[in-house]
């Protein structure tokens, strides 16, 4: 079956945001007003709301039904999370394999390789990594297709992710790209540490430049049931976070089930994630078009219920051309093309990239050059 992602070339905005732009993000401090639960159970909506008068956790005054008040306290917000829907596990997977079979060819297919290329957080985590290396990955992710023979210009990528000790070296070298700087923080990839530790490493970063942070969830805490802890550690590291957009990685590899992943999706959410990662990298499994899928229709019924929009980023594991699209389309056909844009949708990777250009490269000239053309990351 032929799926023409095309005609979304006419529709969605396809410049990435530039450092400083106002992209949509959710404030950590903002309580979210339900204005439709047309996807979520009414049921336990109505059994959490609470009274004009009484007093939430964070001391605001309650305003009947506000969403971010089943935070008020560990039950109400333990009720709200095991009052979601359960996830039908053999659905989820049959659905994310049917979308995977869809293809799409020529013209829509160079859009969607070069939307794709935009999408992208160009990645090095490495404990060997160096201000070299920073400095090569941002050169190519300014141009990608450095080199190449792709018959048209090639897109820069979304950001570039480094560890915070050299987010200086990233902002130096993309200064005037509008390329984002995103930095993990919070004792990435455990998330095993104090909380004080985790706010000076997401003000450190955001100090030295960096525009979006990827934090990670304390999963420990997540799977002992412990959800206000992780709640109420998303919304301090929100905080410090200041003007720079927040990613909270579920490490979905560890959290068992897919119960858990909608769980920790509307948690992240809630507290006032800008967008949901699936995985370090660091944990297999990592990306699966499956959890994927279960986290672009937690952010489709949390649009639904708040007016918010929450992006979504599958990292690790997403190495191919097929790969890619097969994740776009899952958006569309999930979301809609409101989420086909670099603001709401990213794929953390390394080796896509390559294979992006390779692709793109034969689509222009026939000839397919092979990755001994295209720079090692």
């Amino acid at each position: 079956m032929v799926y023409d992602l095309y005609v979304h070339a006419h529709k969605v905005p396809v410049a990435t945001p530039v450092r400083g732009s106002a992209t949509p993000a959710v404030a950590a401090a903002q309580p979210y007003k339900i204005v439709t639960a047309a996807r979520v159970d009414s049921a336990f909506m109505s059994a959490i709301a609470i009274q004009p008068g009484q007093t939430s956790a964070n001391g605001r005054a309650a305003r009947g039904n506000d969403l971010f008040d089943v935070a008020r306290s560990e039950a109400t917000l333990r009720t709200f999370l095991h009052g979601l829907p359960g996830v039908d596990a053999v659905g989820a997977d049959a659905r994310a394999a049917m979308l995977a079979t869809r293809s799409i060819k020529t013209t829509a297919k160079a859009f969607a390789i070069d939307l794709a290329i935009r999408m992208i957080d160009l990645t090095t985590l490495e404990g060997a990594d160096t201000p070299g290396k920073v400095r090569a990955l941002c050169a190519k992710g300014r141009q990608p297709d450095a080199g190449l023979d792709t018959g048209s210009p090639c897109p820069p990528v979304a950001a570039i992710c480094i560890y915070p000790s050299l987010v200086p070296v990233a902002v130096a070298e993309l200064a005037g790209s509008g390329i984002h700087v995103a930095s993990v923080a919070t004792a990435f990839p455990s998330g095993q540490a104090p909380l004080d530790v985790k706010i000076a490493d997401t003000k450190a970063a955001v100090a030295d430049g960096a525009d979006e942070i990827d934090m990670v969830i304390n999963r420990g805490a997540f799977l002992a049931g412990r959800y206000l802890d992780v709640y109420e550690e998303i919304v301090a590291v929100k905080t410090a976070c200041g003007p720079a957009h927040l990613k909270v990685i579920l490490e979905t590899g560890e959290l068992a089930t897919y119960d858990n992943v909608r769980r920790a999706s509307w948690l992240a959410m809630l507290a006032g994630g800008d967008f949901i990662k699936t995985s370090t990298g660091k944990v297999t499994p990592a990306a699966t078009l499956p959890v994927t899928l279960i986290m672009l229709e937690a952010v489709r019924d949390f649009e639904a219920a708040t007016g918010h929009l929450v992006g979504v980023k599958p990292a690790g594991g997403i190495r191919t051309t097929k790969d890619a699209v097969r994740y776009l389309v899952t958006v569309n056909e999930t979301c809609g093309e409101r989420w086909l844009d670099p603001a709401y949708f990213r794929f953390g990777a390394s080796s896509l990239l390559n294979d992006l250009l390779m692709q793109r490269q034969k689509l222009a000239t026939g000839a397919y050059a092979g990755p001994d053309y295209v720079t090692l990351d």
